[in-house]
């Protein structure tokens, strides 16, 4: 049975206020929390609140949900090690509970910080030689090596976790698909009828197995148009280059999105609209390609909380059936 976790848009609300969407998430009946890592947004203004210490926050204001990124990447702002270090210290504070989403990462967050942005190739080599690094410090090794990407020097950590965190893997492509299959405990992509099912038959052919991961943006608002004045400025996160080539400028990606995509195109990607059985039926649209878990991004600007809600009342009911 398919499980709905609840995406939290740290690049559109403050963090206070997501930790409010958290509590709501778990009374409303969703099965998991997925945060953000940015270290900006696709717009401006926007937020940007970095969601290790916030994932801590929501595992004390929460009693159970699963909770993790969506998705952490392997970029010049995280080192191995501290992607290590952060989820084996979430097990221990949340036993049972952390997952870890991870990626190759996009030029939005890793350039700003000096990043040389690089091949879609490079990055996921990059995230490769990472996932190999976590796997050797979660079995307690320790590492002296000069990598490609990385360097370590009698790396080692010193609290380790009785469970290790699953790693669930972002992949669009056959390349990154033999990276989840090789690493992760799943994988982690967009839902697409053309490209999906060839994508997950890579993962799979390549030994993969686990969770299937699928990402949707939705908003709900009393009426349509409120909808989409809220979902509008995700547009600068549709471009396929913005996540392949080195786009940084949040105003200037958000003005290229704009400019590549419709309000009508962007409600075929997104879910947007006031009728939670809309909702429920895109919904069950993804379910038939065949995922365990669907994090449903909330971008309800309008009345985020009373989004989760309806959710709760009307569209978890629905599809659970």
């Amino acid at each position: 049975m398919t499980r709905y976790f609840l995406g939290i848009s740290q690049e559109q609300f403050p963090p206070e206020a997501l930790l409010e969407q958290a509590v709501a998430a778990e009374k409303a009946g969703f099965d998991g929390l997925s945060s953000s890592d940015h270290l900006q947004p696709w717009w401006e203004p926007g937020e940007s609140g970095h969601t290790w210490p916030w994932l801590g926050a929501a595992g004390m204001a929460t009693s159970k949900l699963p909770l993790g990124t969506g998705v952490t990447p392997t970029g010049a702002r995280y080192h191995p090690a501290l992607i290590a270090q952060a989820w084996v210290t979430l097990e221990r504070l949340f036993p049972g509970r952390p997952f870890l989403g991870i990626g190759s990462g996009e030029a939005l967050n890793e350039v700003p910080i000096g990043d040389d942005w690089p091949s879609v190739g490079d990055q996921i080599a990059r995230m490769d030689e990472a996932l190999s690094i976590i796997d050797r410090l979660w079995k307690g090794e320790t590492i002296t090596e000069e990598g490609r990407f990385y360097t370590c020097r009698d790396l080692k950590l010193h609290t380790l976790s009785d469970r290790r965190v699953p790693i669930w893997i972002s992949a669009f492509g056959p390349q990154a698909a033999a990276v989840a299959a090789k690493w992760g405990d799943g994988i982690w992509t967009l839902p697409d009828p053309e490209s999906t099912p060839g994508l997950l038959d890579a993962w799979r052919d390549a030994g993969g197995s686990g969770e299937v991961v699928f990402q949707a943006l939705f908003s709900w608002a009393r009426d349509d148009e409120a909808a989409m004045d809220a979902a509008r400025k995700w547009k600068g996160a549709q471009p396929q280059e913005h996540y392949k080539d080195d786009w940084h400028e949040p105003r200037k990606m958000y003005a290229h999105g704009e400019e590549q995509m419709s309000d009508s195109e962007l409600a075929e990607k997104a879910i947007i609209g006031s009728d939670p059985a809309l909702h429920a039926e895109r919904i069950r649209e993804l379910e038939e390609l065949g995922p365990t878990v669907i994090v449903l991004q909330n971008n309800s600007g309008a009345d985020p909380l009373k989004a989760i809600e309806v959710y709760g009342r009307d569209v978890l009911p629905a599809l659970r059936g």
